[in-house]
């Protein structure tokens, strides 16, 4: 017995359906992974800022780190003006390059006197943001005051 329709109909175009919407959901597809893509991206550029928000913190803490040693070394001494190897000791310290573990990218330690007072000394800590090797360098600075009672 022969059926009305063909093998080859069979294989053909479906008949059920507007044949305008073939590819539809195809489209549909590319375009949501596309979407999706942007998202990552940006999900990837909010990660990265976030790393150099962190290094960033964790410089500044350092530095502040550096800065109370420094303080209470003038404290405990009772004194504004540190001999010029402990002066030394401070800038090997604050450096990366001396100090792997804890130091700062090209740190320096500065203790400086105030102008108009005898008892006050500014410690200023300066080091390179860490950032791609390609950007431009920035140079953070803290800057303490600490003022020594009775001096």
């Amino acid at each position: 017995m022969l059926s009305m329709h063909s093998p080859n109909r069979r294989l053909g175009r479906a008949s059920s359906g507007p044949t305008g919407q073939l590819g539809v959901a195809l489209i549909e597809a590319l375009i949501s992974i596309l979407i999706f893509s942007f998202g990552i991206l940006g999900l990837i550029g909010l990660e990265a800022q976030a790393i150099n928000f962190s290094v960033n913190a964790e410089d500044r803490t350092r530095a502040a780190l550096y800065a109370s040693e420094i303080a209470s070394y003038l404290w405990v001494n009772n004194t504004v003006t540190p001999p010029a190897a402990q002066k030394t000791t401070w800038n090997n310290n604050a450096n990366l390059i001396n100090n792997p573990q804890g130091g700062l990218n090209a740190g320096t330690a500065t203790v400086t006197l105030t102008p108009t007072t005898t008892n006050s000394a500014d410690i200023v800590i300066t080091w390179q943001q860490q950032s791609d090797p390609t950007a431009t360098v920035v140079t953070q600075q803290l800057t303490t005051r600490v003022t020594i009672p009775g001096l």
